[in-house]
C-alpha cells in the first residue's frame, strides 16, 4: 500500500488500484507565515510573497494586486529558512503540512477559505492499495472517515471535469453539515485579474454529481476561456 497527499493523487488511477481508505482530514486552509508577525492585510505595499502554487498566486493577486509573487522551492525547512534570511516578506504554505510536523507556532495567520480557496483535497490523505486485496481493505476500514471521503469525492469530481492538475489555478472546498454537502469552486487567471467562483449545495450521496455540476457552472461562467488560455488551447 501507499500513503498519499490526496491533492497530489490523479483523478484517474491505474486499473487494479484504488484509494481504499481516506482518514480524517487535517486543516485544509492555506497558512501565511511572515518574518515580522504581520497579518496578510498588514503587509507593506509591494511585499514579496513566496509560493510554489499558481492557485495561491492568483488569489493573492486578486486580493492584493500590489503583491510581488515569487517562486518558492524546497522542502519545508528550506522554505522557512529562505523566509528567515529575508528572501521574502512572507510565504504561503499548506497548514496541514505544518501541523503534521508540530510546527503550528510558525503560522502567522490561517487564511480563510473566502480569501484563499484551498487546493482540491488539501489536508486529506489517501491510502492506495490493490482493489482486490480484501485483507488490506478490512484492515484499513477502521481508519476510514466518511465525511472526509464525501468532501474529497466532490472536490475531485470537480477537478476531473475541469481536466485540471495541481499547477492550475483551480480550487475547491467542500463542507458537510449533516446530510447537506456545500461545495465552493474556483477558476482563476494566473494574474488574478479574473476569478470565477461558484457555490452549490445538495445531498451528501450526490457528492460526485455535485462536483461535476459545479465544474460545468464554472466553465459556463467563463472558466472555459481561462483554462484554454492556460493550457495554450485558445
Amino acid at each position: 500500500l501507499a500513503v498519499h497527499s490526496m491533492k497530489d493523487v490523479p483523478t484517474a488511477l491505474p486499473d487494479g488500484l484504488d484509494i481504499l481508505c481516506v482518514p480524517p482530514r487535517e486543516d485544509s486552509r492555506d497558512a501565511l507565515i511572515t518574518r515580522d508577525g504581520c497579518r496578510l492585510n498588514e503587509l507593506k505595499p509591494g511585499a514579496r510573497i513566496g509560493t510554489s502554487s499558481l492557485r495561491r498566486q492568483a488569489q493573492l493577486l486578486h486580493h492584493r494586486p500590489d503583491f510581488v509573487i515569487e517562486m518558492l522551492r524546497g522542502n519545508l525547512d528550506t522554505r522557512l529558512r529562505k523566509l528567515r534570511e529575508g528572501q521574502f516578506d512572507a510565504i504561503v504554505l499548506a497548514a496541514a503540512g505544518l501541523r503534521r510536523l508540530g510546527w503550528n507556532a510558525e503560522i502567522t495567520e490561517s487564511l480563510p477559505v473566502e480569501l484563499s480557496l484551498p487546493a482540491i483535497a488539501q489536508g486529506a490523505l489517501g491510502i492506495e492499495a490493490r482493489t482486490d486485496d480484501s485483507f488490506v481493505r478490512d484492515v484499513l476500514a477502521r481508519f476510514e472517515h466518511r465525511p472526509t471521503r464525501i468532501t474529497v469525492t466532490a472536490e475531485r469530481a470537480l477537478l476531473h471535469r475541469l481536466e485540471g492538475g495541481c499547477q492550475v489555478p483551480i480550487a475547491a472546498h467542500a463542507l458537510l453539515d449533516g446530510d447537506t454537502l456545500m461545495l465552493d469552486g474556483l477558476v482563476a487567471s494566473v494574474d488574478g485579474k479574473r476569478v470565477i467562483r461558484q457555490h452549490i449545495e445538495g445531498r451528501s450521496a450526490e457528492a460526485h454529481q455535485l462536483g461535476t455540476t459545479l465544474a460545468e457552472r464554472l466553465l459556463s461562467a467563463g472558466g472555459d476561456v481561462i483554462l484554454k488560455e492556460i493550457y495554450g488551447r485558445a
